[in-house]
């Protein structure tokens, strides 16, 4: 309220303006007015953030209140609220365990055709398969497979789950896969002449896989019409171009998956 005989009422003082508080993110650039200094929000120490300016010096200051100008006008710098952390994805596109200690394996075993298909297996599933306690073991050949099968004495504690490559219609592999006949084993495969072809072209630089023609050693084959040089240097680089599942065909990923599923289900 005004009064004309004594002027401005004394007791109804104006409201100061708030200063706003502003995140101070990484890269935000701000202006210390007492000493003029203009640079980026590099991190913070001690309580206080350090800025750096265009010529890379850097400064350290006071998170005090309306001490520093954005834009011309004061701000209160505060620290931004932690993020909350994403969960790290393994290669086969799971969420990863942290932490994780070596468990005993389970009596449950995989088992792939080579070397090769245990090398891109522990590659992409490894992880996975370490958080399960289960153990890949190469077959080197699926010939003598019902026999092994026998040896191994399945139960439903101790399944086993078979990789099998070229697994097509009317194949060797498929008239062998045809006699098993148990319960506690699961055999899927992929149409693949060898496991080098489920790794996507696009990951190791080539258009498309070559055809080779029967009676020459696929392997062998491939190196010469890419220029690979020997087969194990082939294999190492079609290994090395694997990172993550999106690297692989989606036959081998299904048919991996599957296996993992029914060597891991809990059993009563």
């Amino acid at each position: 309220m005004r009064s004309h005989d004594y002027g401005r009422d004394v007791l109804n003082t104006p409201k100061r303006k708030k200063v706003p508080e502003v995140a101070a993110e990484p890269g935000l650039v701000v202006e210390d007015p007492g000493s003029g200094f203009c640079g980026a929000v590099v991190r913070f120490e001690y309580g206080q953030v350090v800025l750096e300016d265009r010529h890379g010096r850097q400064r350290l200051f006071a998170l005090t209140p309306a001490a520093f100008l954005l834009d011309g006008k004061p701000v209160t710098l505060v620290k931004p609220a932690p993020q909350p952390q994403k969960p790290r994805i393994s290669a086969s596109g799971s969420v990863k365990v942290e932490g994780l200690r070596a468990q005993t394996a389970k009596a449950s075993r995989i088992w792939v055709e080579g070397k090769h298909d245990a090398e891109l297996v522990e590659r992409v599933w490894g992880h996975d398969l370490r958080v399960e306690g289960i153990v890949v073991e190469p077959l080197n050949g699926v010939d003598e497979l019902p026999q092994r099968i026998a040896e191994f004495g399945t139960a439903p504690h101790r399944r086993l789950g078979v990789l099998v490559d070229h697994l097509v219609a009317h194949s060797k592999e498929q008239q062998i896969v045809d006699q098993i006949n148990n319960d506690d084993v699961l055999v899927t495969g992929h149409p693949y002449v060898d496991i080098w072809q489920a790794v996507k072209p696009r990951a190791v630089r080539i258009e498309a896989w070559p055809v080779i023609p029967r009676g020459t050693d696929w392997k062998t084959g491939v190196c010469e019409r890419l220029g690979w040089g020997e087969t194990w240097e082939g294999w190492q680089r079609v290994l090395g171009s694997v990172s993550s599942y999106k690297d692989i065909e989606s036959d081998l990923l299904g048919a991996v998956e599957r296996l993992i599923d029914f060597v891991t289900v809990p059993q009563d």
